[in-house]
């Protein structure tokens, strides 16, 4: 998941990243990590941040590790979502940090920068087990820190009555797509599509456009930002036509008005996670669930989604390394995960799960399943914050109509490459 930041923390994670954590000056920084973990049971405390939903619930399913492990106690830390960046921040200067916490997938970059993390373990569980653009969000210039514990993609939610009435399909094609979203308001949808036109985190929205076109953030060795390219330029038009042509509502509709203008008709489809199935279901009312449905991201030369989602650290200085990452190791197995779907409606990051028929037989479900397989994440780069917002910024001037994709596009470029990687 991709929160709230402050620019305070931000420039404490610089700062901390520039020190190496503390390490005595002259001291090298390199990743190092502790020995394999083993199979014994779980002993000791381990203290654990989790943020939102997952930390009011996770209590839930550490009380079945206790039971497998009888000598170990998980004391869990709820810890709200707007301030879970500063506060992790803070404890890593302070030398307080827990055992173990949850991080939002473009938090990893920064935090692994200040030397913080353990890098994971060899051997504590199989790359190849997860998603691969859920796995990259874990791994810092070729270093894994932490797994991936729950993910997150997005796909097209659409009004089925509006698109029958229109005699359109789910849209495969950018094509198909422009033409999907204007039938839906030739019946009545005053949007045809709801995207952001700008501010935080519009870029979430713009980016699988481009990797739909086959470019990226980076290029091949993470040298290099690749915004002044056919590909970005392509993706950025096509994203601002929705507003030129004004089948985008101009004005940002965040959650708790997007279902509801989604429940009456007003706007026709959205990109979302799957947390809304069940949103809208619950406020759309009895019969509503028939109303809409769920379909993969249309596409370029690809099909390409966003990727976020929740992973799992563990800290250089937890007093409890191994029983740590025992807990790490436990929760990713594809039986707990399935538990946690159940307790939490969080999607797993390992795939085996998604054998289970929790997942293969609801439609909806599966669509999100089918769409992780090809989804994407940002490069896990310490200045990500920094550089997104740029993006951001820059969206909402060519939405608006206050500057040209190709200036917005150079203005994005020099300013990467002014606040560069920090690696």
């Amino acid at each position: 998941m991709n929160q709230w930041r402050s620019w305070s923390a931000v420039a404490v994670i610089g700062a901390l990243a520039l020190t190496g954590c503390g390490r005595e000056e002259g001291s090298e920084a390199g990743p190092e990590g502790g020995g394999p973990i083993d199979e014994a049971p779980a002993t000791g405390e381990v203290t654990i941040w989790a943020m939102g939903n997952e930390g009011e619930v996770l209590d839930q399913l550490a009380a079945d590790f206790e039971t497998e492990n009888p000598d170990v106690t998980v004391n869990v830390t709820p810890v709200p979502w707007e301030s879970a960046h500063d506060r992790i921040a803070t404890s890593i200067a302070g030398g307080e940090t827990p055992d173990i916490a949850m991080l939002g997938t473009t938090w990893v970059g920064e935090f692994a920068a200040t030397g913080a993390l353990e890098p994971t373990p060899e051997g504590l569980v199989d790359e190849g087990d997860f998603f691969e653009g859920s796995w990259g969000t874990a791994v810092v210039d070729d270093v894994a820190y932490g797994v991936p514990w729950y993910v997150d993609t997005r796909a097209l939610y659409y009004r089925t009555d509006l698109a029958e009435a229109a005699g359109v399909e789910a849209p495969t094609t950018w094509d198909e797509f422009k033409t999907f979203t204007e039938g839906m308001q030739a019946e009545g949808a005053e949007a045809g599509i709801s995207l952001p036109p700008g501010g935080f985190d519009s870029w979430q929205y713009l980016a699988p456009f481009v990797w739909q076109e086959g470019g990226d953030i980076m290029n091949e060795d993470g040298t290099e930002f690749t915004f002044e390219t056919p590909e970005w330029k392509a993706a950025f038009e096509y994203y601002a036509s929705f507003f030129a042509e004004g089948i985008s509502d101009p004005v940002r509709l965040e959650t708790g008005e997007i279902e509801q203008k989604f429940i009456s008709g007003d706007v026709g489809s959205f990109f979302s996670g799957p947390f809304h199935i069940g949103l809208l279901e619950e406020q759309g009312g009895e019969g509503f669930a028939d109303q809409f449905d769920v379909a993969m991201v249309p596409g370029s030369d690809a099909r390409t989604s966003f990727t976020g989602g929740g992973n799992l650290a563990v800290f250089n200085d937890s007093e409890n390394r191994d029983a740590s990452w025992k807990f790490v190791r436990w929760l990713s197995e594809p039986e707990t995960q399935i538990a946690w779907y159940g307790i939490s409606t969080t999607m797993p990051s390992v795939q085996a799960a998604y054998e289970d028929p929790t997942f293969a037989d609801d439609p909806n479900l599966s669509v999100f399943a089918d769409q992780l397989a090809d989804s994407k994440a940002p490069p896990a780069i310490p200045t990500w914050a920094q550089v997104s917002a740029v993006i951001d910024q820059e969206l909402e001037k060519v939405t608006r109509g206050d500057t040209t994709v190709d200036e917005a596009l150079a203005a994005i470029q020099g300013q990467a490459d002014s606040i560069g990687t920090g690696l």
